[in-house]
């Protein structure tokens, strides 16, 4: 038997190359790492979710470009990579979510539900005629009293933190985050812990039409309003200035 050349082994999500890789995944974590930077962090109550919008022309209307989601009352989740592949993954979650309510009469677990969308991502890297999801989640909720956060891979794999980032400035975010967070935070910290990173990644041009915030709490999901979010901003160019 001839051996395939190395050039071959990219061809198809079913072979293996010698060093036991899947190139076809590594390729979807590298349309991940292209996405726009999206953050999760854990606080004392909840969950912040945050994004930059990353808008690309001045004619783009900002509110067409949604990259929060919310999947049921006290789970949400934020994407990064290949838009279309999110939006087909956001409403399998949202199906599962409605599924399992319909049928056990109570909200689904948010690490069962994580579980499920990395199960569905999984079954995409095993068989020919396919290619893997070329997008990663974070899914924030709240379950048993307790905030949760769940990163998913494009091979289906699945990690919890109390906070991280996924996209392009995933690499910058994890920086502070490793120096700056505390398990203590409160909601507003939080939320300008998340100011601080998408600042550094995009050099300082955060404003209310390219950062989209949302948090998740016993109270459940909310959006911030663009408002509510200059004023985040606002104090967090403050605090910036007064530090420096």
């Amino acid at each position: 038997m001839q051996p395939i050349p190395a050039m071959g082994y990219d061809r198809a999500i079913t072979v293996f190359s010698p060093e036991g890789r899947l190139y076809q995944v590594e390729y979807a974590r590298e349309a991940v790492k292209r996405g726009t930077t999206s953050i999760g962090i854990k606080y004392k109550n909840g969950v912040v979710l945050m994004v930059d919008k990353r808008v690309a022309s001045r004619l783009i209307e900002p509110r067409s470009i949604e990259k929060i989601f919310q999947i049921d009352d006290h789970i949400g989740a934020v994407t990064s990579g290949l838009v279309a592949d999110g939006r087909v993954l956001i409403d399998r979650a949202r199906i599962e979510a409605q599924v399992h309510r319909l049928l056990y009469d109570e909200e689904i677990d948010v690490e069962l539900l994580a579980k499920r969308i990395c199960d569905y991502k999984q079954i995409y890297t095993q068989h020919g005629g396919v290619r893997p999801f070329g997008i990663s989640l974070l899914i924030a909720g709240i379950s048993n009293n307790e905030p949760r956060l769940f990163e998913t891979d494009p091979s289906g794999a699945l990690l919890e933190y109390k906070a991280t980032a996924i996209g392009v400035g995933r690499d910058t975010c994890m920086e502070i985050f490793e120096k700056e967070y505390r398990d203590d935070m409160t909601k507003d910290e939080a939320i300008m812990l998340g100011l601080k990173a998408l600042d550094k990644v995009t050099d300082g041009k955060i404003s209310e039409t390219n950062v989209e915030i949302a948090i998740i709490e016993e109270t459940g999901f909310k959006k911030l309003s663009q408002e509510e979010i200059r004023k985040y901003i606002e104090n967090y160019k403050k605090q910036k200035e007064e530090k420096k």
